[in-house]
């Protein structure tokens, strides 16, 4: 979890995936569940904390790394996990 280039491209990977999951309720033609419109909020939500996260990060001294490491980790593995339960 310290390459922070290959989180990076994790959390575009991770995009791409709920801009397609988006894309794709809506072109069908079945309306759109309320739950599914939450469940694609919450993973753009989960998306948008690891991403200011990994930013702040970034961003941080070594000193600040550290305070700062557990909450990425936690955002991170929320989202993965949302993204695991999520049907392809």
């Amino acid at each position: 979890m310290h390459d922070i280039g290959k989180m990076e491209e994790q959390l575009e990977v991770w995009r791409l995936r709920i801009d397609q999951l988006a894309h794709e309720m809506q072109r069908d033609s079945a309306p759109v569940g309320f739950y599914t419109l939450m469940h694609i909020d919450e993973l753009k939500a989960l998306h948008a904390v690891a991403k200011t996260n990994l930013d702040e990060f970034k961003a941080g001294n070594d000193q600040k790394r550290v305070w700062l490491k557990t909450g990425m980790k936690r955002s991170w593995d929320e989202l993965e996990v949302a993204l695991k339960k999520t049907k392809p």
